[in-house]
């Protein structure tokens, strides 16, 4: 039976066939010769290959040869850390810091490098060697400020000196354990440019630092197991504070505390 097709039109159901799957993969099939507007818009390989690479800065463990134990060093935005470098500034209390426009004094902590004062009284010192080593397997520098031992010892002494060491700059955050967590936060927050806060599971770790600025976390050892308090540490740890409203508000703790007459570290009035 000869078809009754005309040639012609099998040639153009051909044509919309092939436009139908080119559109299907992305582009429109077009007549020899055209070049897409997509085609237009790809780099040629020749321009690839002679385009030159910019490779990000990279600090060495040879660049902070002479900076001192518990400097700071700056380092340029999207620089490449090297592990030896990363090492070395922990090892030594190195801060690495990253100028970025509108931080509080145009720097800010490079990830990893946050120096942590870390104190407990005797309920919470079994809980305190785990979060040492959390914050190293973190990539943070942990100073233990005690104790060295299970004796008894007074919870407002110890968080008094992780505050202090916040709020004089010696520490970028600071870590509090007792057995409850509510002591050692009351004592924290005595002391002006403190925000110590109680925190109990990691949703409440980063409430903490994005809506209220805290720059003191306190735990509570019998009612966290290590794993859980590691999670905390984590999450408190890896929340920057907000800005915008979370600043605003945060910043009318700082005209409470100036009302009521805090004049520095210590509550001297």
């Amino acid at each position: 039976m000869t078809s009754s097709l005309d040639p012609s039109a099998l040639r153009a159901a051909a044509a919309r066939a092939a436009r139908t799957v080119a559109m299907d993969q992305g582009r429109e099939a077009a007549p020899p010769g055209h070049v897409s507007v997509l085609e237009a818009a790809r780099p040629s390989t020749e321009t690839t290959r002679t385009r030159p690479r910019i490779e990000p800065p990279l600090v060495t463990e040879s660049c902070l040869r002479d900076v001192p134990d518990g400097g700071s060093f700056a380092v340029a935005p999207r620089a490449r850390i090297t592990d030896a470098a990363q090492d070395e500034a922990h090892r030594r209390g190195i801060r690495l810091v990253e100028s970025v426009p509108g931080a509080e004094g145009g720097l800010r902590p490079v990830l990893g490098t946050a120096r942590v004062a870390v104190a407990s009284d005797h309920g919470g010192f079994g809980l305190k060697g785990p979060l040492l080593e959390s914050l190293r397997e973190l990539g943070h520098v942990g100073h233990d400020l005690g104790p060295q031992d299970e004796r008894p010892c007074d919870w407002p002494e110890r968080a008094h000196e992780v505050a202090l060491a916040v709020a004089e700059g010696r520490a970028d955050l600071g870590v509090v354990i007792d057995t409850v967590g509510i002591g050692s936060a009351m004592a924290a927050n005595k002391v002006p440019g403190v925000r110590a806060a109680n925190c109990w599971n990691e949703a409440v770790a980063r409430n903490a630092r994005e809506h209220n600025h805290a720059n003191v976390l306190v735990l509570g050892s019998r009612h966290l197991t290590p794993l859980e308090a590691h999670g905390i540490l984590a999450a408190f740890l890896a929340t920057s504070p907000g800005g915008g409203r979370h600043a605003r508000r945060a910043g009318l703790l700082d005209g409470i505390e100036a009302r009521h007459g805090a004049r520095g570290p210590g509550g001297s009035a």
